[in-house]
């Protein structure tokens, strides 16, 4: 499909390939589906993997759930240098192949040690593709589709996580309301129902790495390291030959006098700093506004609404249902209603609900007003601070430092992922699901603030129209 139109803010005549443009985008956010699948699968396997290998403490729990995000933030760092140097496309091929090996390597593990090396390599995979999916699509894309098509990205992320919730359900659904740890370790369910949760995996995994062979590479990278003719190809498949001449002219324009290597030290100048720390700022606040915890330690928030757990598992399902449900609404939204309003929805969304959720387990209520109140805060994050996060942190960095500064910004996140992933446990010891669904609630205070000040808007605007708004 061809489709003429000259946009305001960019003011480029273009004929549209959207056929192309949309083609490249899925399989590009192929890997946030892996993203997605690998991060929550392990929240439905946890009873069964737990009681094989005879996880019994608090401190043993938060790490087995939180290891992979060690390997998360390596991956992330290493893909800024690494994605500068060889491309984004050779590093999004590595990723998938990391998670094909990774996810047999979970599934096969015969001792707890081992199970947990081959997390924290699956993490490297995640961090990976978190970084550079959604940065690959923001370089390919045009201005007034860019919210849509990195939110794509989203999409995939959460149809992973259901996909991993449906399977989990489905794989554990005849489990007894009552079995016991015992019953469980010595029955199929702890020795060989949670190694196929992990281990199917690999299918979507050899989709994602040999689609992406028949992806372009970035244009913009292309330019950055002289490759000026392949990234006027690239561009001209995209919009046609006006807008592929007029689009490289922008890009170069940025790049004038601008070094192919580039130094983590070079986001210290001033002018670079504010905006990374407006990213990090951002990134972080996405993972400590607690919506994360849900995912990843559903059974312990479900069962302290009272449910047991094959209630528990169908519970997840619907989290992941309603999840996928409202990132559609977020892909109709992002590029009319713009970044910086749904961001800050969110953020008061999700302190308005998490005080409710607070005083519900403070008053001891059970059951189905719980239960709406955990799909409120995913349906409010999910249309807002999930997919726009991803969006602003991919368009906001300049053309020349974009990837050490997505790998700053993506390494904090996956940070505040881990200190909240870890420390979730703990809290709900001591202070009680009420007391720590509080503190949330005030991060969300606290980041609502931070929005208002700081972040711009950014829709219908080209990168590098951003990059003289923010840089000069």
């Amino acid at each position: 499909m061809i489709t003429t139109t000259q946009t305001q803010s960019s003011n480029l005549k273009a004929e549209y390939q959207f056929g192309y443009i949309w083609l490249i985008s899925i399989v590009a956010a192929l890997g946030g589906l892996l993203f997605g699948y690998d991060w929550v699968v392990i929240g439905g396997a946890k009873p069964f993997f737990e009681s094989y290998f005879q996880i019994t403490n608090a401190a043993q729990s938060g790490w087995v759930n939180s290891c992979a995000l060690i390997g998360c933030l390596v991956g992330a760092l290493i893909a800024g240098g690494l994605s500068d140097k060889f491309g984004r496309k050779r590093l999004l091929i590595l990723s998938a192949f990391l998670f094909a090996i990774t996810s047999l390597g979970n599934a096969l593990a015969p001792n707890f040690t081992i199970f947990v090396a081959w997390r924290m390599l699956g993490g490297v995979a995640i961090g990976l593709a978190s970084n550079l999916s959604p940065m690959y699509i923001a370089e390919i894309a045009p201005a007034q589709m860019r919210g849509k098509l990195v939110s794509i990205n989203q999409l995939t992320v959460v149809i992973g996580i259901l996909l991993a919730q449906i399977i989990n359900w489905a794989l554990g659904r005849h489990l007894p309301a009552l079995a016991s740890d015992e019953y469980i370790r010595n029955s199929w369910y702890g020795q060989t129902c949670w190694r196929w949760m992990f281990g199917l995996t690999a299918i979507p995994s050899l989709l994602f790495f040999f689609g992406m062979f028949a992806v372009p590479e970035s244009p913009r990278w292309l330019a950055k390291n002289g490759k000026s003719e392949q990234a006027r190809g690239i561009l001209e498949n995209v919009g046609g030959r006006e807008y592929s001449q007029a689009a490289l002219t922008d890009i170069q324009a940025t790049l004038v006098n601008e070094v192919e290597k580039v130094n983590f030290g070079d986001l210290l100048e001033p002018k670079l700093l504010k905006i990374l720390l407006l990213g990090v700022g951002l990134a972080v606040f996405q993972q400590w506004c607690g919506i994360n915890v849900i995912f990843n330690y559903a059974q312990e928030i479900f069962r302290s609404a009272g449910y047991d757990i094959s209630d528990v598992l169908k519970n997840i399902a619907w989290t992941g249902s309603v999840n996928m449900a409202f990132t559609f609404v977020a892909l109709g939204v992002v590029d009319r209603s713009g970044r910086r309003p749904l961001m800050l929805f969110g953020a008061a969304g999700l302190a308005i609900i998490y005080t409710a959720m607070a005083w519900g387990y403070h008053a001891h209520v059970q059951g189905l007003p719980m239960l709406l109140l955990v799909l409120a805060a995913i349906g409010c994050y999910a249309m807002s601070l999930a997919p726009v996060t991803w969006v602003v942190i991919s368009e906001i960095f300049p053309n020349r430092i974009r990837g050490a500064a997505m790998a700053v910004a993506v390494a904090a996140l996956w940070a505040g992922c881990f200190t909240l992933t870890d420390t979730f446990p703990r809290l709900n010891a001591a202070l009680g699901a009420a007391g720590t669904f509080a503190l949330y609630a005030i991060i969300c205070v606290i980041g609502f603030i931070f929005i208002l000040l700081k972040l711009p808007e950014t829709k219908n605007k080209t990168l590098e129209q951003i990059e003289r708004e923010l840089v000069d």
